[in-house]
């Protein structure tokens, strides 16, 4: 295949999911025709110990817009994602989970937003799911508590069936556990325009979630992770530096305010009590400690991210 622009690039990050793979091009394949749209399907095998590989070769082999990319070992969704970001070349990028849990249906809907209504990014949302209790419930905090911290109004972020304007894939990092938070590193990269569409979500038909209970634990540290970054980032100064700053002068006021009473006691002839028998002294070097602590890592990180290689990465819409 040429590297010519094509209409869509599909990323399909995978573990392990050797049976859905031909139900899943054939019906991605059938879409593309149906509404004539020129296409790509990235496979990106992250690991699989079944046969995947050999199954995705045998459909490369059958269907010419099937790329692929295969990971020595089980790197995660994120990874794979950042890969398939990478080698897409479709106006707009979509991504899927592998299961037939997202539905190839959603793509001309979707692609028509980012077309002609000019989104910058479409979030699925699995309305009706069909998946446990156990698993429906924790996902509703878990999406509650993203819509707080970012400000993004959405229902569901951890919805594997999105689609992206090219331009938001090739300016975005994906990596650790963050594609839950994708929309949040596009809106920090500049793509305010996020939409959301409910989709078709599906039984499971074969084999079983790849992801547990654990993944609610560093979903949440991933979550603290992506919103101090995106927000203190390229200044680590304004966090580190402003609490230090703040511990550093509470410490010397309470420390001034202990020596001043003892004086001021010593003056008018009241029961004194040794500075250095009192907790509240302590707690004030405490606080001036770590206070010129923190203000010396706010230098420091000041210092690493000037000296970083990619500091001056900025979004430029136009040009004249």
């Amino acid at each position: 295949m040429s590297d010519a622009k094509l209409d869509i690039s599909v990323v399909v990050p995978l573990y392990n999911e050797a049976e859905s793979l031909p139900e899943l091009i054939a019906w991605i394949d059938r879409v593309a025709a149906a509404n004539a749209l020129t296409y790509e399907t990235i496979f990106v095998d992250d690991g699989s110990s079944d046969d995947s590989w050999a199954v995705i070769e045998r459909l490369a082999a059958t269907y010419p817009a099937v790329r692929a990319i295969r990971f020595g070992r089980n790197y995660g969704k994120s990874a794979a994602l950042y890969c398939g970001f990478e080698a897409a070349r479709g106006e707009v990028v979509f991504t899927m989970d592998a299961d037939l849990q997202d539905s190839p249906d959603e793509i001309p809907e979707m692609r028509r937003m980012i077309v002609e209504e000019g989104y910058d990014l479409v979030s699925g949302w699995k309305k009706w799911r069909h998946d446990p209790v156990g698993k429906r419930w924790p996902s509703k905090f878990f999406n509650w508590t993203a819509r707080a911290v970012s400000g993004i109004r959405l229902h569901d972020f951890n919805c594997g069936l999105k689609a992206y304007r090219r331009k938001v894939v090739k300016s975005i990092e994906v990596y650790g556990e963050m594609h839950r938070y994708i929309p949040i590193l596009a809106e920090r990269a500049g793509f305010r325009r996020i939409g959301e569409k409910v989709v078709d979500h599906r039984a499971r038909k074969y084999g079983a979630s790849k992801f547990g209970m654990e993944r609610m634990l560093k979903g949440y540290l991933d979550l603290i992770t992506v919103s101090f970054l995106s927000r203190f980032g390229r200044s680590p100064m304004y966090f580190f530096g402003g609490l230090g700053t703040l511990m550093f002068l509470f410490g010397g006021a309470t420390t001034v305010w202990v020596i001043g009473a003892k004086i001021w006691k010593q003056m008018h002839g009241l029961p004194l009590r040794a500075v250095t028998d009192q907790p509240l002294f302590y707690l004030a070097i405490l606080a001036v400690i770590l206070g010129v602590q923190l203000f010396l890592a706010g230098f420091l990180g000041e210092l690493i991210d000037r000296n970083s290689g990619d500091r001056n990465k900025y979004l430029i819409d136009k040009t004249l």
